[in-house]
């Protein structure tokens, strides 16, 4: 039992249905249209189309998302890839001729096509109970009567100097990032919305929605046509399976990152966790030496499974084996390649259980905050800036090519146990959410902490030579790591955000949110 004579927050308990985010809105949203007869697929993405005016620097239609879906009295994994691809006429031997070394990451040639849209009419026509008229009403009422920004929301909003042209016109207020308890509005998004619900995807890719989002990237210098647009479409296949200490962990394949939170416990588990203090520098050290290993194969191996990809190798045993006994407790390992990506910590997450016991684990992103900085000038969808998730290396697995999905940071996760599937979660944060998967996973295996307090702990995350500790790490681990030889560095503000719902073997729910967000869980 938590001390209630401190701050924090408890798990919250129901047993008909729950919905856990990062805005409470959405939460509340979601368990409307549970009560209303839909299920979780319904309720899911009633919440995370809402999240995009909640958090329009975090997310939006204009963005790609990744789904887990545990089916209704079922005990399996499906999964959907929302991922959007690069246009065909973009090509990585071109941009090198022009100069560049990297993807220009607030470029039009950072755009990928949104994929998010697709991925939710293909799962409210496959599994979901409502039409998306009535999944979509509460987004669209809120989009035009708008919604307070809250205080998270205000400080990620921050001085986002790349967001210009009709980006600025639609997401700031004279020309200035809103602030705390001011009202956002989308009424254009209102409009796209309301065409989806009537004519379903086609309401998004094609005519005049299409048109203007095509028109714009166009007009920006991006070689976008309708044709790419059109040709969008969702993939069904099935979760990666690797274990940990009697737990079963499922995560999405590639092009997503989900590999490198198997692998990071994979390396772990080599090594007696549960022996260490949950915040002395020991497990901190080997966690961050885990991550600098896993990471660099994730730079290697991780791409577009379509062209090539190497995920066998990086989950075998023998792999972890060999990673792990280049761990020493008592030396710090070089970097040994550096991330790829331009740090950001941009992303939702949500996850809803319905009383039938679908479960949903959902992420969703434009990646950087406010993606590309670019938007269509008519109706205002924010463009992603995915594309700068490729690499530009010649013959690299994640080489960008046209028609290719790019590497992504965004993984949604789900959690089993002796053949019952226990727990969908996830961990926001850019490309920290590997390291956050992991760390809630010893958190409740190593450490036996109950569900909220395994969100609450402190974060520490090794990266680009540097490991940064939350500010709630105790003076004596930051002195003895900093000893040891880690060049140690403030976190840059709080560590992404989480969230989860347990759904005990006696039909209770239990969800959790991390404290770093908005949000929180709700059921009924």
């Amino acid at each position: 039992m938590r001390n209630f004579e401190i701050p924090g927050r408890s798990a919250v308990f129901a047993t008909e249905g729950m919905c856990a985010t990062s805005h409470p809105l959405a939460a509340k949203v979601a368990l409307d249209l549970l009560q209303q007869g839909g299920n979780a697929v319904d309720a899911a993405i009633g919440a995370a189309v809402l999240l995009g005016q909640c958090e329009p620097q975090m997310t939006g239609i204009g963005g790609d998302c990744f789904v887990l879906l545990k089916p209704a009295g079922e005990e399996r994994i499906i999964t959907l890839n929302g991922s959007g691809r690069a246009p065909a006429a973009l090509d990585a031997a071109d941009l090198r001729a022009r100069g560049m070394s990297v993807v220009p990451v607030h470029g039009p040639e950072a755009v990928s096509l949104p994929g998010a849209i697709d991925a939710f009419c293909t799962l409210s026509d496959d599994w979901g109970r409502l039409d998306m008229a009535q999944t979509l009403a509460p987004a669209i009422h809120y989009a035009e009567a708008g919604i307070p920004v809250a205080p998270r929301v205000a400080h990620d909003w921050g001085q986002p100097d790349h967001v210009r042209g009709a980006a600025r016109r639609f997401y700031m207020a004279d020309d200035m990032p809103l602030r705390t308890g001011q009202i956002f509005r989308a009424p254009g998004q209102a409009e796209v919305l309301r065409r989806i619900a009537r004519q379903g995807r086609a309401g998004f890719y094609e005519g005049e929605v299409a048109q203007d989002m095509i028109d714009s990237l166009r007009a920006l210098g991006g070689v976008h046509t309708l044709d790419d647009l059109e040709a969008t479409r969702c993939t069904y296949g099935a979760a990666i399976h690797s274990q940990y200490r009697g737990l079963d962990l499922f995560e999405h394949a590639p092009n997503g990152t989900g590999a490198v939170a198997s692998l990071i416990l994979n390396i772990l588990d080599h090594f007696d966790l549960a022996s260490l203090d949950p915040l002395g520098p020991e497990r901190a050290h080997l966690e961050a030496e885990a991550t600098k290993l896993a990471y660099d194969a994730r730079n290697r191996f991780i791409g577009d499974p379509d062209h090539t990809t190497r995920l066998a190798h990086m989950l075998a045993p023998e792999t972890a084996a060999k990673l792990a006994a280049l761990i020493d407790p008592r030396r710090v390992l070089p970097d040994v390649a550096p991330l790829t990506e331009a740090i950001h910590r941009d992303t939702v997450y949500l996850t809803v259980v319905d009383r039938d016991r679908m479960a949903v684990s959902l992420i969703y992103s434009v990646f950087h905050s406010f993606g590309a900085g670019l938007a269509s000038d008519k109706f205002g969808i924010l463009f992603q800036n995915r594309g700068a998730g490729f690499t530009l290396t010649e013959g690299h697995p994640n080489e960008l090519k046209g028609g290719k999905r790019p590497m992504h940071t965004i993984i949604p996760a789900i959690l089993g146990e002796s053949g019952r599937i226990t727990m969908p979660f996830g961990v926001m944060g850019g490309a920290y959410q590997p390291v956050g998967h992991a760390r809630v996973v010893t958190n409740l295996r190593d450490y036996g902490m109950a569900l909220q307090t395994a969100l609450d702990a402190p974060r520490a995350f090794a990266e680009n030579g540097t490991l940064s500790l939350e500010t709630s790490y105790p003076s004596a681990t930051v002195q003895a790591l900093a000893d040891l030889g880690h060049q140690i560095i403030p976190s840059p503000g709080p560590r992404g955000g989480g969230q989860a719902i347990r759904m005990h073997e006696n039909g209770l729910l239990e969800g959790a949110s991390d404290p770093r967000k908005d949000g929180c869980a709700l059921g009924y």
